[in-house]
């Protein structure tokens, strides 16, 4: 007969070293004192502003400013162009916190893009090919699908006007190039006024995505991937985008940290 006080001395050890597991690291993306880490690319201008694209360069679209005593990044938006992680990243929790600035050139448009791969110029003459959360005002934490991405959601289609809107519990739809369009409306506005810091918080986990936008849910997303003859092959990683797009943006800090779920609170 096995000694049940030897059975329950090592389940109370296994209990305990369960316990005193680390917490996932959350890394800082950026350092807070420059962009050594990131690469940039500037790409095709904005429309009617041919002439601020040919003057422009990487350093003075991206850059590391003063703010409220603080170094944030400043993104011009006067060119179209991206700020990229040199890594891939699948899995994890994102959080980015920015503002817009004043100076506008077309619209105060933005986006963080996830899930991006291939090279700088595949979409739209600038980006690699992505799914983006949306941070334009107006559409903070719309889903839109670059290129061959495609992604399932729960929607509702408003008749009047062709739009999907994320519902939770609704049919799901698969959305793409060729099937329902690139783009999935927000559940609900929960952007701040112009001028206040947003948080966004991203969370990837397998081929699911989440869009928090100053702590609400407003968009989870399913099966993303990219189509390929017909077919779809699983997307569940890449490396992270921030547009210049049209308006300036200040952006104080990108977090990321490993995850092995997504909280239920967040996805429910």
């Amino acid at each position: 007969m096995k000694n049940p006080t030897s059975f329950l001395s090592t389940l109370a050890v296994v209990l305990l070293l369960a316990s005193c597991a680390p917490e996932p690291e959350t890394r800082a993306l950026f350092n807070g004192e420059n962009l050594d880490n990131w690469e940039t690319f500037i790409g095709s201008p904005l429309n009617g502003f041919d002439s601020l694209a040919a003057a422009a360069t990487p350093e003075k679209v991206f850059s590391v400013v003063e703010d409220q005593g603080a170094k944030v990044i400043r993104i011009s938006g006067e060119v179209n162009g991206s700020l990229a992680t040199r890594e891939t990243f699948s899995d994890y929790h994102l959080r980015l916190v920015f503002r817009w600035g004043e100076t506008v050139y077309t619209t105060r448009n933005s986006g963080l893009l996830y899930h991006s791969f291939g090279d700088f110029g595949a979409a739209f003459g600038t980006w690699m090919t992505n799914i983006e959360c949306q941070l334009m005002h107006g559409n903070l934490g719309d889903t839109y699908l670059m290129n061959n991405t495609v992604c399932q959601a729960e929607v509702e289609k408003n008749d009047s006007t062709g739009q999907y809107f994320f519902r939770p519990g609704s049919p799901a739809l698969q959305f793409g190039a060729t099937s329902n369009g690139s783009a999935v409306k927000k559940r609900s506005d929960a952007e701040k006024p112009l001028g206040e810091w947003n948080t966004v918080d991203l969370y990837s986990l397998g081929q699911t995505t989440v869009h928090v936008v100053n702590g609400v849910t407003v968009m989870v997303i399913n099966n993303t991937g990219t189509e390929e003859n017909g077919s779809v092959k699983p997307l569940s990683g890449g490396r992270i985008q921030i547009q210049s797009e049209g308006g300036e943006l200040f952006v104080k800090s990108v977090e990321i940290t490993p995850i092995t779920e997504i909280p239920a609170e967040v996805i429910k």
